[in-house]
């Protein structure tokens, strides 16, 4: 079969019954699954399936998996292992927004997350969006960047499916419309081989409120992924994506696995693929890594 669903159990342990309910409903939809291979017992498993589910039939899953909170991707079986992923950082590779964070710092965290919070969901213009927030920090002291960033976190299994993809051969890259001070030490905490981001104005040890240009936005996203392919010589099939917002979905769309994380209600609207409950680590059996794969964090 040219397709694979693979599900993925977050708290309760993956069942037979789980693949028996999914079976019933592609029975219905006239799809045909093969049988299960456990990639980890209890924790995920391929479905071998005729055909790519549509996004309808991908949401009835979700909803029919929720309650003991089962992810389930769609992925092609050619292509499956990437070589190249492109990620975001604020909200996928780690925990918050770190602007957001730096707003918390200046006296004005709730209306800079508002702004966050729209411009995630696609209702502002990302760039115009940037500009405003990065401009209610002016004068903030420099040196709570380094504070912010001690207070950062790695979301869970990043590590793990960074370096695990970085050891079988992949080139991982780190890719954000936040700033380079923060995206230069993610990257390299979180094994990235390349990192990418605004850059923050700073003069005499204070924020002046403006960033360099060019902005890195939702199109530079992409183009970064059509630049390293073109770098490396591979295909598009070969490369998976994963983001939480609104800029992160042309290249989401792009990819040969793209993958919504934690989503943002455009991004669940938009994608087949959305990752609710797992950590990261499950990107990998997606690609159909064994759990006896994953290299430790």
């Amino acid at each position: 079969m040219d397709f694979v669903l693979t599900l993925m159990s977050s708290d309760k342990p993956l069942t037979p019954g789980h693949f028996a309910g999914v079976q019933r409903y592609l029975d219905s939809q006239g799809l045909t699954i093969g049988d299960p291979v456990w990639l980890a017992e209890h924790k995920a498993a391929d479905l071998p399936v005729s055909d790519c589910l549509r996004h309808d039939q991908m949401e009835m899953l979700w909803d029919a998996l929720a309650a003991d909170k089962i992810d389930i991707l769609c992925t092609r079986t050619a292509h499956r292992r990437k070589k190249l992923l492109l990620a975001d950082m604020d909200s996928t590779i780690v925990t918050t927004e770190t602007l957001d964070e730096l707003a918390v710092h200046a006296g004005v965290g709730e209306k800079v997350a508002g702004i966050t919070a729209r411009a995630m969901n696609g209702e502002l213009d990302f760039e115009s969006a940037l500009k405003e927030r990065v401009a209610l920090l002016e004068g903030l002291p420099a040196e709570t960047l380094e504070e912010t960033y001690a207070a950062t976190q790695i979301s869970p299994g990043a590590e793990a499916f960074v370096k695990t993809m970085a050891s079988n051969g992949a080139t991982c890259v780190l890719v954000s419309g936040g700033f380079t001070f923060f995206t230069e030490k993610i990257a390299a905490r979180a094994g990235f081989h390349h990192n990418h981001g605004n850059i923050l104005s700073i003069a005499n040890d204070k924020l002046t409120g403006r960033v360099h240009e060019p902005i890195l936005g939702k199109d530079a996203k992409l183009e970064f992924l059509h630049s390293y392919t073109q770098k490396q010589g591979i295909d598009l099939r070969d490369t998976i994506a994963i983001g939480d917002g609104a800029n992160d979905l042309p290249m989401l769309q792009a990819a040969g696995l793209g993958v919504a994380y934690r989503p943002r209600p455009v991004l669940r609207d938009s994608m087949n693929n959305c990752l609710f409950y797992s950590d990261l680590s499950a990107l990998l059996y997606a690609q159909g890594f064994e759990k006896a794969e994953f290299l430790q964090a």
